[in-house]
């Protein structure tokens, strides 16, 4: 089936390729483009210099925009904030119908939206973060997220298993990367360059193997190994080099990572990963096959020095699990749970004519 869309942008970016240090804007940015693609009507509330396949309604101007080094250096009542409230709920109040759905992926932050059109279905899509959540309908970018929210005493706390809390992964256009077999000599790290991205890991790994470094994404960290290039946020031309050249791509985090999409991104170049082995790098990350997973130094050390046994044929099939159609029929299926609850109907409703149940399922590679 097809429904009307209501999708909120982030407040302190603008939704286009020009802001893909945020993870969260480019997630409204392609499910935009999936919604677009499935026939569905979606109208976009965001800032002026946004650039969406849709109808967009203007909610801040540019000159409310953050500085991509520090987009994360925000508050949720700051002036910004408050813009974007506002105009964004004058704006749904004058194109929505019933039924629509309202789509929040900012969390916290977009919750007075929500609070301000509560006869809409609320999803909250795409969640990567361990707090904030209000919607009945929740989607979470990872099994190691929903059960770190859902948490160990369940029974206790009332948080027993919700058919409307789900898991559906993050979703990537394979026409935005370059898949290669030969790769160059260097390892790569790309995201922000903080500690909880495990980026001194990978810098003591690069140093003690006496191995190039190209570290790219927001922030600055000091090295002592001349080896390490620091090239600062990558644009989409760079970020696709990078990641189709590299040996590897390390992501030794040292949190939970609720996604990490750049391992799939390096997957879709053909490049093996090297990562930590908790968070969402246990469901995407296949061990010694489309990389390796590390506990200890010493198993990042020969990761590193066998990272030819993984093949970049195997690592591109994995990562079509995650394209933007594929993951389409994922959220199709979402959708119509959602609506069959607001109509009504519910859990016990059945599904006449339903030709499969393939929703959940992923293709091994090869």
């Amino acid at each position: 089936m097809t429904y009307r869309f209501h999708v909120l942008g982030i407040p302190h970016t603008a939704t286009n390729q020009d802001w893909l240090c945020c993870a969260f804007t480019q997630k409204v940015l392609k499910l935009v483009s999936m919604l677009v693609d499935g026939g569905h009507h979606v109208v976009h509330y965001g800032n002026e210099a946004s650039a969406v396949p849709c109808q967009h309604v203007s909610v801040t101007e540019a000159g409310d925009l953050g500085e991509p080094e520090s987009y994360l250096s925000f508050d949720l009542n700051d002036r910004t904030s408050r813009l974007f409230a506002t105009a964004a709920i004058a704006g749904i109040e004058r194109y929505k119908r019933p039924g629509d759905f309202l789509l929040c992926m900012w969390g916290a932050g977009h919750r007075r939206v929500a609070d301000a059109h509560s006869d809409l279905i609320i999803v909250e899509p795409g969640i990567g973060y361990a707090s904030g959540h209000f919607a009945q309908f929740k989607v979470f970018e990872s099994y190691a997220m929903l059960h770190a929210y859902k948490g160990t005493t369940a029974v206790a706390r009332g948080n027993t298993m919700n058919a409307y809390e789900v898991v559906i992964p993050n979703y990537f256009n394979p026409g935005d990367f370059e898949y290669l077999k030969a790769k160059g000599d260097y390892l790569l790290c790309l995201g922000r360059v903080e500690e909880g991205k495990g980026v001194h890991v990978a810098a003591e790994i690069a140093k003690r193997l006496a191995l190039q470094l190209v570290i790219a994404g927001p922030g600055r960290m000091e090295f002592d190994y001349p080896g390490i290039e620091q090239v600062g946020i990558a644009d989409i031309e760079k970020r696709r080099r990078l990641l189709a050249n590299a040996r590897a791509l390390l992501a030794p985090s040292t949190y939970l990572e609720p996604f990490c999409g750049v391992v799939t991104e390096a997957h879709m170049s053909g490049t093996p990963t090297i990562t930590s082995d908790w968070g969402a790098f246990a469901e995407n990350n296949i061990h010694g096959v489309t990389g390796f997973r590390c506990r200890t130094f010493d198993h990042y050390l020969w990761a590193v020095r066998n990272i030819d046994l993984i093949k970049p044929q195997a690592c591109r099939d994995w990562a079509m699990n995650f394209t933007m159609s594929r993951v389409a029929t994922m959220y199709d299926e979402f959708w119509d749970m959602a609506a069959s609850v607001a109509a009504g109907r519910g859990w016990y409703e059945e599904q006449s004519g339903r030709p499969n149940l393939n929703w959940l399922k992923r293709s091994a590679p090869g």
